[in-house]
């Protein structure tokens, strides 16, 4: 995966738009518009935002319920990263979760990516980075 510094939509003063996605992710735009399409049907909402640490607008997904009582709660589900000619998400786990997800019913590949990752500072997680791109 590449490295922050290559991340694009670097402009705090323009928000992502579908025109300079196009543009940016060149022939993976298409990937991007699938990934789109299914995130109503498992009701995530993504929103993208300006990530001041990375210096690029990210977008987060998010899954939203109400509480037995009314309240609204939600969970982060993955960031969702811009590169050159292809776009990459992160999902993040907790470290106890890991033994659960790697009994998924996951491509070798996908069994890799979730065992390789250490865990990110003092929180226990990790992250799984998949890279979508279509040639």
């Amino acid at each position: 995966m590449n490295k922050p510094d290559n991340l694009q939509l670097k402009d705090p003063d323009m928000p992502q738009t579908s025109e300079m996605l196009e543009q940016v992710l060149g022939n993976s735009y298409a990937a991007y518009e699938i990934f789109q399409e299914t995130l109503p049907d498992i009701e995530i909402e993504q929103d993208w935002q300006w990530y001041t640490p990375y210096k690029a607008w990210l977008a987060k997904g998010q899954y939203w319920w109400v509480m037995q009582r009314g309240a609204g709660k939600e969970k982060n589900l993955y960031w969702l990263y811009v590169f050159d000619g292809y776009f990459a998400v992160a999902a993040w786990f907790k470290e106890k979760n890991r033994e659960e997800a790697l009994k998924a019913d996951v491509s070798e590949k996908t069994r890799q990516l979730i065992c390789d990752p250490k865990t990110m500072g003092k929180l226990p997680t990790f992250p799984v980075m998949f890279g979508y791109c279509y040639a």
